[in-house]
């Protein structure tokens, strides 16, 4: 495979990012829309492994790692269609628009502005989907999806605030691995693989997505998990948020940006 090499990786995504701030700046509804379809593809990625993982309880139940392995395998279909399709997603949106801040293309206004309006296009897609797509047409009314759904929303919000956080970094760490190498690829096979990889690690090891949380949390409260909006959005979306933003912004963006920018 001829792949790129890191600084390539790297200049391909300050192209990329310069792109999308100006899509920020001078089409925000065109990326509104984009934010959207990145949420519902997360979703569908999320309805996916929920349905395979839980879906063989006779298999998984005395092989615990097969339920979270047969989830992970499914779950990255999402990050694929983001990535190929040209959709915005905040999180892989969190590592790309670093370099070429670190590089002054732009100013941190322009990120902040481009996070807000792709987290909150995101949640619109996601949400909307969930409702649409799997609670009104019963995907998980019966067991074991059903039972599923809820014991996943109240895991999620049972955590402590630390550990969540500790949990989004994790998550959005190797999903902005994925972006990388999805950027390094040049055909569609590489650029899967290279989403599939890191994105399957992090559903398999339990860490915390906030844009996959879109999903799970809402259609939790649908199927009716003892939960409300406030537990979801202070135990669980706000610290894995705040994660997220740290694993891709420092431990892909700025971590990368400083081994591989070009030197004078």
């Amino acid at each position: 495979m001829n792949i790129k090499t890191p600084s390539e990786t790297l200049t391909a995504s300050i192209k990329g990012a310069c792109a999308k701030i100006e899509n920020t700046l001078k089409h925000p509804q065109r990326l509104f829309m984009a934010a959207i379809a990145a949420g519902a593809f997360i979703a569908i990625g999320g309805i996916l492994s929920l349905m395979v993982g839980f879906g063989f309880p006779d298999v998984t139940a005395p092989n615990p790692s097969m339920c979270k392995l047969l989830a992970g395998v499914m779950f990255p279909i999402g990050l694929i269609l983001v990535v190929v399709l040209g959709a915005e997603l905040f999180t892989g949106n969190n590592a790309m628009l670093i370099p070429a801040y670190m590089e002054r293309h732009y100013s941190f206004k322009a990120i902040i502005a481009n996070w807000t309006l792709v987290y909150l296009g995101n949640f619109v897609g996601a949400v909307g989907f969930t409702y649409l797509f799997v609670f009104l047409v019963g995907l998980t009314a019966g067991d074991p999806w059903h039972s599923a759904i809820i014991g996943i929303g109240v895991a999620k919000t049972s955590m402590s605030w630390w550990v969540v956080l500790l949990k989004g970094i994790g998550a959005n760490w190797f999903v902005c691995l994925g972006v990388w190498l999805a950027l390094s690829g040049h055909n569609l096979l590489e650029k899967a693989f290279g989403c599939w990889l890191p994105v399957m690690a992090f559903v398999v090891l339990g860490y915390e997505h906030c844009i996959a949380n879109m999903f799970y949390l809402p259609l939790a409260m649908l199927e009716g998990a003892p939960i409300g909006i406030g537990e979801c959005l202070w135990n669980n979306l706000l610290p894995a948020t705040i994660g997220n933003i740290i694993g891709g912004a420092v431990f892909v963006g700025c971590l990368h940006w400083y081994l591989h920018r070009p030197r004078n």
